[in-house]
Formats: structure tokens, C-alpha cells, sequence
């Protein structure tokens, strides 16, 4: 296990959908204990795989307050939404120093193989809903900025690196 450092916001790999995975075999299994490391020395509440240049549709979410409670998602997909929506603050590693708030549908439905390679469906609400949200768009190679305007979304990624350099 070990903690992976993340592709920069200009890397191709995050504006671009990643692949399925086929089954839960023992190097996605490995992936995930990475990305579970990875995710917690951030600190943050979920990780997808391209975030660390790996295409594949594998994604982290522990939102939970002790910590401890991950929840391993392989091709994760939304179900269904709810009508009542829940504004965020919503980052990302890999456009370090920035933030935006980000209206979220409050609770989704998703349906993913879990650790054990099994389809299964599960609520996801609030925090968690938004993490599992946030990661899916990672998966299809979007990022949290592609939902502001072109303007605000310039001005982000321009103070982003901005930042990283002084």
C-alpha cells in the first residue's frame, strides 16, 4: 500500500472517460488500498482512480465522521437522483489551493461492484452523496469546474497555479 501522487489539472487523463472494469481481481484490490492511503493523507472523502493517472472506473468514498467506514465502487453509476438538491464546497487534488460551491442532488441511488466483485445497489445522502457524485464525474472525465461558468472555471484554475508557483 502506498500513497500516490496526483497528475496535474493539464493532464489529458482527467478530461477523459475511464475504462470499465472487467472483474474485482487482486491488482484492483491493491489499487484501491492505494487509493484509500492516498485519500487519507489528503485528508479527503473520496478518490478516483484517473485523479492518480489510473484509467479505470474505480473509485473511494468514506464521508463518515470516525473515518474507517470506505466504501470500494468499481464503474459506479447513478440510479437515481433526488429532486432536492445540497450545495457543496467541493476541491480537488489535482487543482490544489481552490474551491467552488457545487449544487449536488442530495441523495442518489448507485449501483457498482463491490469489494467482493458483487453488483450492488446503495443510497447514498448528503456528504456521501456528493463525494460518490463527485467521483463518478472524475470517471467520465469531468471535474468539479466543468460545472461553473467558463469565466469562474478560468479564474479557478488560473489562481491554482498561480499558487503552486509562489
Amino acid at each position: 500500500m502506498a500513497v500516490r501522487p496526483f497528475i496535474p489539472y493539464d493532464d489529458r487523463r482527467l478530461h477523459q472517460p475511464a475504462e470499465p472494469v472487467e472483474a474485482v481481481t487482486e491488482t484492483v484490490r491493491m489499487i484501491w488500498d492505494d487509493m484509500i492511503d492516498t485519500m487519507e493523507a489528503m485528508p479527503g472523502v473520496g478518490l478516483a482512480a484517473p485523479q492518480i493517472g489510473i484509467m479505470m472506473r474505480l473509485a473511494v468514498v468514506d464521508a463518515s465522521d470516525k473515518r474507517g467506514q470506505v466504501v470500494r465502487m468499481a464503474n459506479p453509476e447513478v440510479l437515481h437522483a433526488s429532486v432536492q438538491m445540497r450545495k457543496h464546497d467541493e476541491a480537488s487534488p489535482n487543482l490544489p489551493g481552490v474551491f467552488a460551491p457545487i449544487e449536488r442532488p442530495r441523495a442518489v441511488t448507485v449501483r457498482f461492484l463491490n469489494a467482493d466483485g458483487e453488483i450492488e445497489d446503495r443510497d447514498f445522502v448528503g456528504l456521501w452523496a456528493t463525494s460518490v457524485q463527485h467521483q463518478i464525474d472524475h470517471l467520465n472525465g469531468k471535474m468539479y469546474v466543468d460545472h461553473l461558468s467558463p469565466l469562474r472555471r478560468k479564474m479557478l484554475v488560473q489562481k491554482s497555479k498561480k499558487l503552486q508557483r509562489s
